[in-house]
């Protein structure tokens, strides 16, 4: 594959899945669809649509093989739900009570989170990069949450606190994934721990129990666009890209997903957006091209650091 074609994937899948993200808001405001039953339904397709891929390609053997050593399944299992599903629920909950782009770029302090945890288990030291980006991460989000007001937030805190939980479920999830990835194909991972993650979730709202008849042929494009183009090609663009671009690429051209968030939550859905939190929008960007464009890592596991950034997205 050459190299226009990466660029192209990682590019169209970085765009699909920040706009995955505000079509989702649409979905909730106007159509009035329930945060449980997408999740649910958005991570069975989209989980079953990344194993049949896997089924097309080499590796197919895989699908099955992953379960046969105990101690691999029981990380799946563990990965689908505190991972996989944790990260698509709080994701989809900080849309909910705020905006994609809110969500989005809470849940892109990750990074952070990551740093703080290396740092702590001392398999990474404090280095000037580290203070860089956490300063940006903070005054990023003072800036976008308050719109530089102290008496008041200009997102309902709801939308913090899962848009803050979806940060840290992605850090537990890129950390986790990196034993399992390290054995099998990310497809077969991802795409189980989907189909675990939105199992788990169909006990609480089942897939089929949904009242179709208020639905337009408008909403049901909606939820064509969130389930195969927002969750299932974003993920598979991203991947097929790494073929032929280095990790540090495609992570650095990733993080267009935060301004596709944010451009189509403003221009599409109207969502006001204040000139400080177009402020702390940029230090928050800021912030991830910091960590794309300087990928030495402080920790001595740097062979782990490409399964890392593979997941990551």
């Amino acid at each position: 594959m050459n190299r226009g074609k990466g660029l192209f994937l990682v590019i169209t899948g970085a765009i699909f899945w920040g706009i995955g993200g505000t079509v989702a808001k649409k979905l909730f405001q106007q159509y009035g669809i329930d945060v449980n039953w997408l999740v649910s339904t958005r991570l069975l397709i989209a989980g079953g649509l990344l194993l049949v891929i896997q089924l097309i390609g080499k590796d197919r053997s895989q699908v099955l093989t992953v379960w046969k050593n105990k101690r691999t399944a029981v990380q799946l299992i563990i990965f689908g739900l505190i991972g996989m599903l944790a990260v698509q629920y709080t994701y989809m909950a900080s849309i909910k009570q705020g905006n994609a782009a809110v969500a989005t770029l809470l849940q892109y302090l990750a990074p952070v989170f990551i740093i703080i945890y290396l740092i702590i288990r001392k398999q990474a030291t404090l280095t000037r990069q580290d203070l860089y980006t956490v300063s940006l991460a903070l005054i990023g989000c003072f800036f976008l949450l308050t719109n530089a007001s102290l008496s008041q937030l200009s997102v309902p805190t709801p939308a913090i606190i899962w848009g803050i939980l979806s940060g840290l479920a992605l850090a537990f999830y890129t950390l986790f994934a990196i034993p399992l990835l390290k054995k099998y194909d990310s497809l077969v991972i991802v795409g189980w721990a989907m189909i675990i993650g939105g199992f788990a979730l169909s006990f609480i709202h089942p897939p089929w129990q949904m009242d179709f008849s208020h639905l337009t042929l408008e909403a049901y494009s909606y939820l064509v666009f969130v389930i195969i183009f927002g969750t299932m090609i974003a993920f598979w663009f991203y991947i097929k890209s790494l073929q032929s671009l280095s990790p540090k690429e495609s992570s650095l051209l990733g993080s267009i997903e935060p301004l596709a968030a944010v451009l189509t939550t403003v221009f599409w859905l109207k969502e006001p957006f204040g000139v400080f939190q177009w402020v702390g929008t940029a230090c928050i960007i800021g912030m991830i091209l910091l960590l794309a464009l300087n990928k030495k890592a402080s920790s001595p596991k740097r062979q782990s650091q490409k399964k890392k950034e593979t997941l990551y997205s």
